[in-house]
């Protein structure tokens, strides 16, 4: 089941750990999506950490928070944009989004099929969506002093065949978070060294997995020909018309 949001918040700003957890993934998120102006970014679950970068720019960022969860107003001392929802019904317009970020929203999720569906149909054509999970081979997941240590973490191939089921198409992947999830002053200080260290070495295993997907867009399809006849044949073309009979000759 979802975590409640003040745990979440807790977490995420009130303590080391969260802080660097935070930092370490907006990071990517935002390697991964450069701000820029004109964009919907929305995130479901509990993503409003990773989604300041992009309050100045877009033309909307949403932050939906789902119902068993509960809902906390963010940004602090700006105007809100956060919105308590259901996981089956998103209070957002169909194709509306042209970026979404899940995290703390599918995992912890009892119909994640529901999320899923609901993020295909508020995504646009072309839009990108970022699930972000505890991965099950990292330490992040086995420790329940992290919101990661919740839920139902996967692996790279159990994520992307449930996205595919979804009418989604896994782009790329990647780990983060490669330290340890200990609140000891030493990993606290290496945690950037930790980082870089394991985005050089792709052997390494990081505590959560970011999956980028984009929707699968189907063109649609036309009856007949596609290409047109310059001179189309008449149905009743060549019928009736009658015999040259020949002239007669003398014998």
């Amino acid at each position: 089941m979802h975590l409640d949001v003040l745990d979440l918040r807790n977490f995420y700003y009130r303590t080391a750990l969260g802080r660097v957890a935070q930092r370490a993934i907006r990071d990517q998120v935002v390697k991964h999506w450069p701000p820029g102006p004109g964009q919907t970014v929305v995130g479901f679950g509990f993503a409003v950490p990773l989604l300041r970068p992009y309050l100045a720019d877009s033309r909307r960022v949403i932050g939906l928070m789902p119902g068993p969860q509960g809902v906390m107003p963010w940004p602090a001392g700006m105007e809100n944009v956060s919105v308590l929802c259901e996981d089956t019904a998103w209070p957002v317009a169909t194709g509306l989004a042209d970026r979404l970020v899940l995290m703390h929203g599918l995992e912890t999720s009892e119909n994640p099929s529901a999320v899923l569906e609901e993020a295909g149909r508020v995504l646009g054509p072309g839009g990108r969506a970022l699930v972000i999970v505890p991965n099950r081979s990292g330490l992040w997941a086995r420790s329940d002093a992290t919101p990661f240590g919740f839920g139902r973490p996967y692996s790279v191939a159990q994520l992307e065949a449930q996205l595919k089921r979804h009418g989604f198409t896994p782009e790329r992947s990647q780990s983060v978070l490669f330290a340890p999830p200990a609140s000891t002053r030493f990993w606290l200080r290496t945690a950037d060294f930790w980082e870089a260290i394991g985005r050089k070495m792709p052997w390494l295993v990081g505590g959560v997995l970011m999956v980028e997907a984009s929707k699968q867009v189907y063109a649609p399809t036309r009856g007949g020909l596609g290409a047109a006849v310059k001179r189309p044949l008449k149905v009743l073309e060549g019928i009736g018309q009658p015999a040259s009979v020949p002239a007669p000759t003398r014998g």
